[in-house]
């Protein structure tokens, strides 16, 4: 039989009382649908691309025929041999342009969305899952991790640096920090020089200094329970993330995401 009841551990990581454990944390393991959600959320950031249709085609070439020993490409006129128009030349059209009828973003029904993201609640409190995300669990004193709402009350990020400490988090946080590099690739120059690991989510239901505490620890992220969303809870599609729930927002989001 498996759990009924989570433990609720304060700033200090003692266990301070239980939760009952909602239905939602008992939703089977579905990786296929989650993968599914979080592309077409992804989908929706893509800028959508085309090109003109007369990229490359404002030009006199024309080809020469036949019976004067070179290939029949289009050249331009008056300037010897130098081909144009065509894909494979020096300022020709390109091949197989975007074209701004394609269909870039993903849709998926709303009752598979529903589905993705309870899997991906699920998935939270299962350690072997967050184990194989690479997350650091040995020091995490349960499976889902429970905290109580004063967490949400802290206003300064050293603060945060000792609760997360307490209960067990840290270390996932010092494997971010250890995971910063530079980015291969002209990425560097696009405004993405650095590349790190996804650290721990910290669920709330009401941020009163929390979000600006802990925004300067690499890898957090801090997200209202109400705005939850499959990417947060499985970033690059994988289930499993390493996530702190506040009591209130354990039990919340039952009520929200519970429902078929």
């Amino acid at each position: 039989m498996g759990k009924i009841s989570a433990k609720v551990f304060d700033l200090k990581g003692k266990k301070v009382g239980r939760v009952r454990l909602p239905p939602i944390f008992k939703t089977p393991a579905r990786p296929d649908v989650i993968k599914r959600a979080v592309v077409a959320i992804q989908s929706h950031r893509f800028q959508p691309q085309g090109r003109d249709v007369f990229a490359g085609k404002r030009t006199t070439a024309e080809s020469r025929g036949v019976g004067l020993g070179i290939a029949r490409v289009a050249r331009l006129k008056g300037r010897g041999q130098r081909a144009a128009f065509i894909p494979f030349a020096v300022g020709g059209r390109a091949t197989h342009p975007p074209v701004v009828e394609k269909k870039i973003r993903k849709k998926i029904p709303r009752k598979e969305m529903r589905l993705a993201l309870r899997s991906a609640v699920a998935a939270t409190a299962s350690k072997e899952v967050v184990a194989s995300r690479g997350h650091m669990v040995d020091d995490v004193p349960d499976f889902p991790l429970v905290v109580v709402d004063e967490i949400q009350g802290l206003k300064k990020t050293k603060e945060v640096e000792e609760a997360f400490i307490h209960i067990g988090v840290w270390p996932d946080i010092f494997r971010v920090k250890e995971s910063r590099k530079v980015r291969a690739g002209k990425g560097k120059m696009r405004g993405r020089k650095m590349k790190q690991a996804v650290g721990p989510l910290l669920v709330i239901t009401k941020n009163e200094g929390i979000a600006e505490a802990a925004r300067n620890l690499p890898g957090v992220d801090i997200a209202s329970v109400d705005n939850l969303n499959v990417e947060l809870l499985a970033p690059g599609t994988h289930p499993g993330r390493l996530t702190v729930w506040t009591s209130s927002a354990f039990e919340k989001a039952d009520k929200l995401f519970g429902g078929k």
